[in-house]
């Protein structure tokens, strides 16, 4: 088993937290109490060490008797009740019940994963002033795969409490976790098959598992990787089409990328996997082959952009009240609109890179753009050719267009006004990963179409597609005739993608 050693707060990078993420699937198989293979956490003693002397500091704080948010007062609207000290004791605890109000659609286990593993990074920050005893019981439940149920929407509050009280009630026995063949049992069931105890939480400890954006944080992060590979899939399937169509290759030269390096490389890359064209079809191919390097290229920097946010959100001050000089501080680091924002800009930017991606395989059926034969079927009339094909890249564009608009507008006030304003963070990550479905979807339309295109042109492939093309004949029978196209679909979706189109041309 790997053993992943954190040692500063920083190791918890947006790398090793999709290592986290992946590392700990089970076996239907493994017996109760079976360690999770993969990849083991551990947290070095000497940060274990600084997280805890921040912890007596600030329960030395908390000593002194001043008014702390969620600790010695209510919550929300009530947050001008003084709790009693032994309410006090119970309330770290009740904070998990009454706020867990979700319910399925789950969360999958690699998600569930990602948020304990941003979760854990905070808190070694030591701005939330819990115990080396809790961060260690975080990274015991990531060891033993023990994946509480989180609900995947419906997060309707001023941050995350909602879904991080089914994230974090479990540690304490409270709710529901997933089991391996993906039923659901309660926590307290899972913690005694892998005889883990009820953790006790200490002052602070329950409201600092709701506090911040670790879940926006978290599904930003493991869409984030998957955006960058959805990119590279599409840079792929444009340049099959652009060789398909005989297109010229002039706007994808390297002069017309001045002063962009995100653009001149997409440009480079589409170039070296369409090669040079001397004989176009016509002066000018339709404007979705044109702006194919603009378009993918603004994938890209909505993706660093967000890459951004992502550090940000990893790195700043999001607990609150966090424990910062001395003293505890209320803050806003509850409010994910960084994250939300640049959610949103990916999904834009995919949703008009499939529309665009969609237009050319509209275009790649037309005989009037590539000289082909109709609908691209090998024998027009009797077979229909892969019409349906580009129907089903339209119905995937039109739901991906419900998913494009700003989720921040349209607030909503709850807790009797105390809470009048959402950033809906964690639905714009949500919105993000129905995106980037639906913008595969559209990928493995055009790769399917413009495959069957480049088999009917009487013309060998430029050498820089016979990689992508030698990836999509181990994963699809060539269309000799009609056939139910779904499944192929299907295939080249399930099929494991290279990392880059150059690693594809180069297989």
């Amino acid at each position: 088993m790997d053993v992943l050693t954190v040692t500063a707060a920083a190791d918890l990078d947006p790398g090793l937290i999709c290592a986290i993420a992946a590392g700990g699937t089970m076996p239907e198989s493994a017996p109760p109490g079976s360690a999770a293979p993969g990849r083991a956490v551990r947290i070095g003693s000497a940060l274990l060490d600084e997280v805890q002397r921040r912890c007596e500091q600030a329960r030395a704080e908390l000593r002194r008797g001043h008014p702390v948010y969620g600790v010695n007062t209510g919550m929300g609207a009530l947050s001008g009740v003084r709790l009693t000290r032994a309410q006090q004791l119970a309330h770290q605890r009740n904070l998990m019940l009454a706020r867990a109000t979700g319910g399925p659609p789950w969360l999958d286990a690699a998600d569930v994963r990602a948020i304990i593993a941003v979760r854990l990074r905070t808190f070694l920050s030591g701005d939330a002033g819990v115990s080396g005893q809790l961060c260690q019981r975080l990274v015991d439940f990531l060891d033993k795969d023990i994946i509480p149920a989180v609900p995947r929407t419906g997060v309707g509050s001023a941050g995350e409490i909602m879904p991080l009280a089914h994230a974090f009630g479990p540690l304490t026995g409270i709710g529901q976790v997933l089991g391996h063949g993906g039923e659901i049992m309660p926590a307290g069931h899972a913690l005694r098959d892998h005889r883990i105890g009820e953790f006790a939480l200490g002052p602070k400890e329950g409201i600092a598992l709701l506090a911040g954006v670790p879940g926006a944080t978290a599904l930003s992060v493991r869409r984030l990787a998957e955006a960058r590979a959805v990119a590279a899939m599409m840079e792929a399937a444009a340049g099959l089409s652009i060789a398909a169509a005989g297109a010229p290759r002039d706007p994808y030269d390297a002069a017309c990328a001045r002063g962009d390096d995100i653009l001149a490389g997409v440009l480079r890359r589409l170039r070296t996997a369409t090669g040079d064209n001397p004989a176009p079809r016509t002066l000018q191919a339709p404007v979705s082959f044109r702006v194919a390097g603009p378009v993918l290229t603004q994938v890209l920097r909505a993706a660093d952009a967000l890459t951004a946010a992502i550090e940000r959100a990893l790195t700043g001050v999001t607990d609150s009240p966090a424990f910062l000089g001395g003293r505890f501080t209320g803050t806003a680091g509850f409010h994910g609109i960084d994250l939300a924002a640049h959610c949103d800009q990916v999904t834009a930017a995919l949703a008009h890179a499939a529309e665009v991606s969609s237009a050319r395989i509209h275009r790649l059926l037309d005989p009037l753009v590539t000289g082909l034969p109709a609908q691209l079927a090998r024998t027009p009339g009797p077979d229909a050719g892969l019409v349906a094909v580009h129907k089903r890249a339209a119905g995937e564009i039109h739901a991906m267009r419900r998913l494009a608009g700003a989720t921040p507008v349209g607030l909503i006030e709850t807790s009797g006004g105390q809470e009048d304003v959402q950033s809906f963070a964690w639905e714009a990550a949500e919105a993000l990963r129905a995106a980037l479905h639906h913008a595969r979807v559209v990928t493995a339309c055009e790769l399917l179409t413009a495959c069957q295109a480049i088999a009917l042109v009487d013309r060998p492939p430029p050498p820089g597609c016979r990689g992508v093309l030698g990836w999509l004949a181990a994963t699809v029978e060539p269309v000799l005739a009609d056939r139910p196209f779904g499944e192929d679909i299907e295939r080249i979706l399930l099929a494991p993608w290279p990392e880059t189109p150059a690693e594809a041309a180069a297989e």
